[in-house]
């Protein structure tokens, strides 16, 4: 099997690294299409997406249609190949999510997502099992808030370029089988969720492409404890506070949504309107963005 990112593939991986590079998009603007309507894009419009989502696994769609309508989620999902919902705990019954404020309901006022605060980076799915790997998203915007709740956002791929530039060995240590654990999840009957041990960046053993499992928290998350590992973490920390072209600094307003193949991103605190609460829509995929 031959991919760029496997660390003694260099000539593969010196291949997809000038073509990474070369094609990397570095101003946010570049990142935005303007569709009419998310049910039936026109060839134009899936065109100009597909496009951004092939030179950085991600794009920042801005739609006509600014309605709450959660069944237009899945549909655009299935336009580039998205079928595979993920039925997380907190999801309805089709497997899409409401992120809005939920002060007083129940489990979800007591997770992050669902608070006005701040979100650290990560990937979604990351405390999945690896036969339930979030591999893309769609994150819509209904409402926005009345202040903050920006997002920032990676592609996950170049931040393996731009770590493995730095020190292959980075790589390696965040490829180990036992690199990052999330402890278990448990609830009044006991173990909701087991322990999930997992690498960093993961190739896919069905489609050799590279996936990313990461969280920026620092309560309840244990890295494999050798000095190598806390110098690619810590490297890795560093590039995500930087100033980097390739961290795109986006605010999603109503009817604008992102969809990608599961890249990094955060969300900054915010403030909800006087008229309305934030509310996004999230659908987290098993598959991944089909580009032809």
């Amino acid at each position: 099997m031959s991919t760029p990112f496997f660390l003694h593939d260099q000539d593969s991986y010196q291949r997809w690294r000038d073509h990474k590079l070369a094609n990397a998009i570095t101003r946010t603007d570049e990142l935005i299409v303007e569709i009419n309507d998310p049910y039936a894009p026109t060839p134009a419009e899936r065109a100009a997406l597909l496009a951004r989502c092939r030179r950085s696994n991600m794009v920042i769609y801005a739609s006509a249609r600014r309605e709450d309508d959660e069944q237009m989620v899945r549909a655009f999902g299935r336009q580039f190949g998205l079928e595979s919902l993920d039925a997380n705990w907190l999801a309805d019954d089709q497997g899409i999510t409401r992120i809005t404020v939920c002060a007083n309901e129940g489990q979800r006022q007591s997770y992050i997502p669902y608070t006005n605060h701040a979100i650290k980076w990560h990937t979604d799915g990351y405390y999945n099992t690896p036969q339930r790997m979030i591999r893309a998203m769609v994150l819509h915007c209904v409402h926005s808030a009345g202040a903050g709740g920006d997002n920032r956002l990676m592609d996950h791929e170049m931040a393996y370029l731009l770590l493995r530039e730095a020190n292959p060995d980075y790589i390696h240590a965040l490829m180990q089988p036992d690199a990052m654990i999330i402890p278990e999840r448990t609830d009044e009957h006991g173990v909701a969720r087991a322990a999930q041990a997992g690498p960093v960046f993961i190739i896919d053993p069905y489609t050799h492409d590279l996936n990313m499992r990461y969280t920026a928290r620092t309560r309840s998350i244990e890295w494999h404890d050798d000095p190598l590992t806390r110098a690619a973490v810590k490297a890795l920390e560093d590039l995500l506070a930087s100033d980097s072209p390739h961290i795109h600094h986006a605010r999603l307003e109503s009817g604008m949504g992102v969809l990608c193949n599961n890249v990094l991103h955060d969300r900054s605190a915010f403030v909800d309107g006087s008229d309305h609460q934030r509310l996004l829509y999230r659908a987290r995929y098993h598959d991944r963005i089909v580009l032809g």
